[in-house]
């Protein structure tokens, strides 16, 4: 991330021993960060980049990612590329989780990438339990945010998961 572009209350993550899905999340929102402030970068060459161990690096600050594993590429490269493939439809379905006093656009920048992300996996893939999505979501709100922002991530993907009981929703749409 560059410098003056963290989040208010960004904190360091410790360097915990996470697994390559866990990793493939944190670089993800990561990656889609980079994506979201680098005008015209193709979202291929990020993907290419963070699995080749090239990702811009930033003031190590707060970047949580020191001592990670290699990310899962599949699951990496299917968030990313998912994520900015349906970006309006996701916000859409965060937009309606939100109170009526907030809206996607006020959201801080982390915190949309990381909901972005998560209703992604809890919307597309039937291959991994929500609790697990959830879960590893909140985790990575904990390596970015001290302040109420996790429960915020937790509360938004929960009332998401409920509303998709009877399956994720295709890639074609619903």
């Amino acid at each position: 991330m560059a410098a003056g572009d963290s989040a208010p209350n960004v904190k360091p993550a410790p360097a915990a021993a996470v697994g390559r899905r866990a990793a493939a999340r944190l670089s993800a929102v990561q990656a889609l960060y980079q994506i979201e402030i680098t005008a015209g970068v193709a979202v291929d060459q990020v993907i290419a980049q963070f699995l080749a161990g090239e990702a811009p690096q930033g003031d190590g600050e707060d970047e949580p990612s020191a001592a990670l594993p290699a990310p899962d590429p599949d699951l990496f490269a299917a968030i990313v590329g998912g994520v900015v493939a349906h970006r309006q439809r996701l916000d859409g379905i965060i937009g309606a989780k939100l109170s009526v006093d907030w809206t996607v656009p006020r959201l801080e920048i982390l915190v949309r990438l990381i909901l972005e992300a998560g209703v992604f996996e809890l919307t597309f893939r039937d291959d991994i339990p929500p609790k697990v999505s959830i879960n590893e979501y909140v985790g990575v709100a904990n390596a970015f945010f001290d302040g109420a922002e996790p429960g915020l991530i937790n509360g938004v993907l929960d009332s998401v998961a409920g509303m998709s009981e009877a399956g994720p929703v295709p890639p074609g749409g619903a």
